[in-house]
């Protein structure tokens, strides 16, 4: 009797019912961990986003079914009462990321995060952020030469954004079954720009250009921060109504902060709010990287469209950094253009210290916010007309 039911737990077990996918899957999760943990690569997303990656590959555990989720809707049917499937923990959580809720609340942090003054006073910093753009077209068209779909073409495009949130929205609308590959492709790459960058910042700038230090910009006024997210919100919402969700959400997280009355407000978007839905996004993204739809040749595809999606962004902002700079006959630094990307601060970041390579006394940083925070509204216009063109 003792023996049968020893067996009987060992076959009702989970380690009988793996399957070698999720054991390959469980030591990718491990490595993620290592790297989020021990290398302190994008930790705050990437930790989730591997432990979610664990969970939903160990067996019978039951934490998420993808099949509830199968072709890009919400299957109610078969959930609740008199459902096929008994729902886990990390099905109900990833509705926030399936109906677009979760990106969105993200994007409010983003913009009270965010000081969008290095961009207003010099307006011309959003030839940049466009610019940087350029790598969502190019990686489109390369993606749709080695066969995917237009909507998972753009999907993997926006990596070229350099913008976790938007990247996540734009695939859970066009392509959700690729969604685990361009999350971690995109916060991987995000936590790389100090390698990534600097070698193509160098092989589109010159020395003498690297040392050009800039001017002060001039101040900005209470008046021009209000208004300027109001502005931008209705203008770029009547062009293109798609953009409305994420840009709305933006640049309400910036009105909190700007406006000198919702103190609280903007405190709970950029702390407690950010921090809950970081942790449920990541854990959740993490949990549709299921052995047998992630273990595919497609993935690696996507990791090297995304690669090349993230370089040619730098290339098409540091591009316009030199045409600003013979325009404005050496006034300005062509370094700041790699910073359109919207990774924000941490490209500014890197464009302020290769400008201090060249010169120690050269400092770039505000400088560069006016493209990177310019390249956060510019990734969400391009994810608002992808979502419009194949929606």
């Amino acid at each position: 009797m003792f023996i049968d039911a020893l067996k009987n737990i060992w076959d009702a077990s989970g380690i009988m019912a793996m399957t070698w996918q999720q054991g390959v899957m469980i030591v990718i999760a491990g490595i993620l961990i290592y790297m989020a943990i021990g290398r302190k690569c994008e930790p705050l997303l990437l930790l989730p986003i591997a432990f979610g990656m664990l969970l939903s590959n160990l067996p019978i555990a039951g934490l998420y079914h993808a099949e509830i989720f199968a072709g890009g809707h919400v299957h109610w049917d078969l959930i609740g009462g008199g459902g096929e499937i008994d729902p886990g923990l990390l099905d109900y959580i990833y509705l926030g990321v399936k109906l677009g809720i979760f990106p969105c609340l993200i994007f409010m942090a983003v913009g009270a995060m965010t000081d969008f003054g290095p961009l207003i006073s010099r307006p011309s910093s959003l030839f940049m952020g466009a610019g940087a753009q350029f790598g969502i077209s190019f990686a489109f068209v390369m993606a749709s030469v080695l066969g995917f779909t237009a909507a998972e073409a753009s999907s993997i495009a926006i990596i070229g954004g350099a913008d976790g949130p938007t990247a996540i929205y734009l695939t859970t609308k066009l392509a959700p079954h690729l969604l685990s590959a361009i999350a971690i492709a995109a916060y991987s790459y995000m936590a790389l720009i100090p390698i990534i960058q600097p070698p193509i910042m160098k092989l589109m700038t010159t020395e003498k250009t690297r040392k050009i230090k800039m001017k002060q910009t001039r101040p900005v006024s209470k008046v021009e921060k209000v208004c300027f997210p109001v502005i931008v919100t209705v203008v770029c919402t009547l062009i293109l109504p798609s953009v409305g969700a994420l840009l709305g959400m933006l640049m309400l997280g910036n009105l909190f902060k700007e406006s000198g009355v919702t103190e609280r407000l903007s405190d709970t978007a950029q702390n407690a709010l950010c921090n809950i839905v970081t942790i449920f996004l990541g854990t959740t993204v993490g949990a549709t990287a299921m052995g047998e739809n992630f273990l595919k040749l497609s993935t690696l595809k996507i990791i090297g469209l995304g690669l090349i999606a993230f370089a040619f962004s730098t290339f098409g902002g540091l591009l316009i950094g030199n045409v600003m700079c013979f325009l404005s006959k050496g006034k300005i630094n062509p370094l700041i253009g790699s910073a359109g990307v919207s990774a924000v601060p941490m490209a500014a970041r890197v464009s302020n210290v290769e400008g201090q390579k060249a010169d120690p006394s050269n400092f770039l940083l505000m400088h560069a916010m006016g493209p990177n925070v310019a390249g956060v509204i510019g990734s969400a216009v391009a994810a608002g007309t992808l979502l419009a063109l194949f929606g």
